[in-house]
C-alpha cells in the first residue's frame, strides 16, 4: 500500500483513482527515501514505475511548501528527449491534479514563445531537455536559483547522447543545497562517476536483481544477410495475429526506407526520427497509440522514452551501435508485467555485438533460424518521368515521389542524404544548445 510509504492520504487517493494500488519495487524503495530529502542513485528496468517513484514524493514535498505568487521553479526534471519530456510532463500533471502545483514542459522542436509565456506565468516544476533549457537560460527567460529538487531521468542515455557538458552548465545554475535524484537503467562506471560529481552521500537503490531488462521479454536472434532483412521483416510483420510493433533502425534514412517499404507492402506504418518536426513526431506516435498505424519505425534517439502500453513486439532491423542501446530498445516491450518479444535481425558484420549484449542483459538470446521467405528484387530510386517534367519540374531538380508518409520533395531528400553522412559518426557528442533530438 502506498500509504505505508509515507505519502499523504490525498496522494494515495489520487493514485487509487489512477488504478495504482500496489507499489512497484522501485517505488517501494525510492519513495520513502526521497521523502526524507536525501540524494538518491537508483537503477531499475524501464517500465517499472520510475516516474512515480521520483514524481510522487517530489510533488508531495513541493506541495507541502507551496505558496501563491511564486514564479520561480522549485523542482526540475531533466530528460534526454522530447518524447520523454512530454511523457513525464503528462504523468506529473496527473499526479499533481489535486494540488496547486504548476508543471511546465520545456523541449526543442517547438516555438520558444509559448514556453516563455508559461515560464513568465510561473511554474513549480519544469520537465526539460538540456539543450532547450540552456536556450532559455541564455535568454534569461528561466531562473533556476530556487530549485531544491533535481531529478536526472534516464541519466545513462543523457551521457550516451553527449549531454554531460550541458548538464554541468545547468547544475552550475542551481543552488548547492538541493536534493538530487539520479535514475538510470544501468549503473555503469560513467553513471557512478556522474553520481559522485552531482550528488552528496547518495543512497543507492537497485531493484534490477542484476537483470537490466525485464524477465517478461523473450529475445530471438535471426542471422540474416543484409540484403534479406527487408523481406524477413515484412514476413514477421504480416503473419496472422501479428500485432503492433516498434522497429528500430540506426539511421534516419534507413528508417524512412523501411517505413516506405512496409507501406508499399500494405503495412500501415509511421516513422519518427531527428529530422522530423515535433508535430510530425507527435502525430506519428499518436497514430500508433490510437491503432491507426500498426508499425512505428524509429531511430534510437527519437524513440527514447516512448511509453506504449502493451506493445507486444520490438524488432531490431539494424543492431544498435552499443550494447546499452539494446537495453533501451527492448525496454519498450514487456512493460508493467506484460509479456513481450524482442526480435533482432543480425548480419555478419553485426554479430560481434551480440557477445557484448549477452554479457550485459544476462538473459538468453535465443538463436532462431530466420524464416524462409522469397527474396524480392531490390527497389531503386524512382527516376523522373517525362510526364513529370512536363508538369513543371526543372531539369536537374528532384521530383516528388510517393512514400508511405506522403510526398517527399527536394528538401526532404537532402535531409535524408545528410542523415546518411551523419550516420558515419553516429556517436558524436550532442553539444548543449546545438541540436535537440
Amino acid at each position: 500500500m502506498f500509504s505505508k510509504l509515507g505519502l499523504s492520504p490525498t496522494a494515495c487517493t489520487s493514485l487509487a483513482r489512477l488504478g495504482y494500488h500496489t507499489p512497484t519495487p522501485i517505488q517501494t524503495q525510492a519513495i520513502p527515501l526521497v521523502l526524507t530529502g536525501v540524494d538518491l542513485l537508483a537503477r531499475a528496468q524501464t517500465g517499472t514505475g520510475k516516474t512515480a517513484a521520483f514524481g510522487m514524493p517530489m510533488i508531495e514535498r513541493l506541495a507541502a511548501s507551496a505558496a501563491t505568487g511564486r514564479t520561480k521553479p522549485r523542482g526540475l526534471v531533466l530528460v534526454p528527449t522530447r518524447e520523454l519530456a512530454v511523457q513525464v510532463h503528462q504523468s506529473l500533471t496527473t499526479y499533481a491534479a489535486s494540488t496547486r502545483l504548476r508543471i511546465a514542459a520545456i523541449f526543442g522542436g517547438v516555438s520558444m514563445g509559448a514556453q516563455i509565456q508559461v515560464l513568465r506565468n510561473g511554474a513549480d516544476i519544469i520537465v526539460a531537455t538540456p539543450g532547450r533549457l540552456l536556450d532559455h537560460m541564455q535568454r534569461r527567460t528561466v531562473d533556476l536559483s530556487e530549485v531544491n529538487v533535481l531529478t536526472l531521468d534516464e541519466a545513462d542515455r543523457m551521457l550516451d547522447m553527449g549531454f554531460l557538458p550541458a548538464l554541468r552548465r545547468v547544475l552550475a545554475a542551481l543552488p548547492r543545497e538541493r536534493q538530487t535524484l539520479l535514475f538510470s537503467a544501468t549503473l555503469s562506471e560513467p553513471i557512478v562517476r556522474l553520481a559522485r560529481d552531482f550528488t552528496r552521500d547518495a543512497k543507492r537503490v537497485d531493484v534490477s536483481a542484476q537483470q537490466v531488462v525485464a524477465t517478461t521479454v523473450t529475445h530471438h536472434v535471426h542471422h540474416v544477410a543484409t540484403e534479406r532483412k527487408r523481406d524477413v521483416l515484412r514476413h514477421i510483420l504480416t503473419q496472422d495475429g501479428a500485432g503492433q510493433a516498434l522497429v528500430f533502425c540506426k539511421t534516419k534514412r534507413g528508417a524512412n526506407r523501411v517505413c516506405e517499404d512496409l507501406g508499399l507492402s500494405g503495412v500501415r506504418s509511421g516513422v519518427i526520427h531527428g529530422n522530423k518536426s515535433q508535430n510530425a513526431r507527435s502525430r506519428a506516435l499518436g497514430d500508433f497509440k490510437a491503432g491507426r498505424v500498426r508499425v512505428l519505425v524509429a531511430t534510437d534517439i527519437a524513440a527514447r522514452g516512448l511509453d506504449i502500453a502493451h506493445l507486444p513486439l520490438v524488432v531490431n532491423f539494424d543492431m544498435p551501435l552499443v550494447a546499452e542501446d539494446y537495453v533501451h530498445r527492448v525496454g519498450r516491450t514487456g512493460r508493467a508485467g506484460q509479456n513481450g518479444l524482442a526480435v533482432s535481425l543480425v548480419s555478419s558484420s553485426e554479430a560481434p555485438l551480440l557477445r557484448q549484449i549477452q554479457q550485459l542483459v544476462a538473459v538468453p538470446l535465443e538463436r532462431v533460424p530466420a524464416p524462409v521467405v522469397e527474396l524480392t528484387a531490390p527497389r531503386h530510386a524512382v527516376e523522373p518521368a517525362p510526364s513529370r517534367m512536363r508538369q513543371g519540374h526543372r531539369p536537374g531538380s528532384m521530383p516528388k515521389r510517393r512514400t508511405s508518409q506522403g510526398y517527399q520533395g527536394q528538401q526532404n531528400g537532402a535531409g535524408r542524404r545528410t542523415g546518411a553522412r551523419r550516420a558515419v559518426s553516429a556517436r558524436q557528442p550532442v553539444t548543449s544548445g546545438v541540436r535537440e533530438y
